[in-house]
């Protein structure tokens, strides 16, 4: 009598623990589904305000960093920025534009009150790196550069992105301290963003304006129907092997 009383109690925690096992997973599994819809909620929020920005009329740097001075987000707000390039410090940003390898030329603006403010002037290919070979695009008198303000990185984006070769003049993150300590410009020089340029066409064709990337992943319904897709498996399974269990 006392081996059977065993044996039920045995089963009885035993149904228990597979019972407290199953809600816990159940639970996390739609844990992730609503923090995936939350996520997805909030991308699709961040999509229609890059948008909105990229449609709006430009502002000028003044209101720019009015804006990060209250604390507000600068990235993609569209902007009409006057000044003088100076092309003996412009820096090169390793990329890739339609297939081909090259750079991403980065050269500081000098501004009214001698500030700089990095702008990327677009990609010309890898064999046309060093600005003797494109001459004809180094804007020698002032100019008005329209396009995208865009925040500075405070860190490497990843430990599998290479370190920047500074001697060699090339980035493989956007590190604008680096670009102005690199070529003697002190931080309080220059403004803490930069601006993509736009598509307007430089003289001789480089280099290539434009090159903003908008192709922001948004696979969170994916990942929130997955995640609940899993939850619905679960129930199905367990109530399959408690319909067939014997009494």
């Amino acid at each position: 009598m006392a081996e059977v009383l065993t044996k039920k109690k045995g089963s009885l925690v035993g149904r228990i623990g597979a019972f407290i096992l199953l809600a816990t997973t159940f639970a996390i599994l739609i844990s992730l589904g609503t923090w995936q819809m939350q996520r997805l909620h909030w991308k699709e929020g961040l999509l229609a305000a890059i948008a909105e920005r990229r449609s709006a009329p430009p502002v000028t740097l003044a209101e720019i960093e009015g804006i990060m001075a209250e604390g507000g987000d600068i990235d993609y707000r569209t902007v009409t920025v006057p000044g003088r390039f100076d092309h003996s410090k412009e820096r090169h940003f390793f990329a890739t534009y339609n297939g081909r390898t090259g750079y991403y030329i980065f050269t500081p603006l000098m501004l009214d009150d001698d500030r700089f403010l990095f702008i990327n002037r677009g990609f010309v290919p890898f064999e046309q790196k060093e600005s003797s070979t494109r001459l004809a695009g180094e804007l020698p008198t002032s100019v008005s550069i329209n396009g995208l303000a865009r925040p500075k990185l405070s860190e490497k984006p990843s430990s599998i992105v290479p370190d920047n070769d500074l001697a060699k003049n090339i980035f493989y993150w956007k590190d604008l301290d680096a670009m102005a300590l690199s070529v003697g410009l002190s931080a309080d020089k220059v403004l803490p963003f930069f601006v993509d340029a736009d598509a307007s066409p430089n003289p001789g064709g480089l280099p290539i304006g434009g090159v903003t990337q908008f192709d922001l992943p948004n696979s969170h319904l994916q990942y929130a129907l997955t995640w609940y897709g899993l939850a619905g498996a679960l129930v199905v399974v367990s109530g399959v092997f408690l319909m067939r269990r014997k009494p």
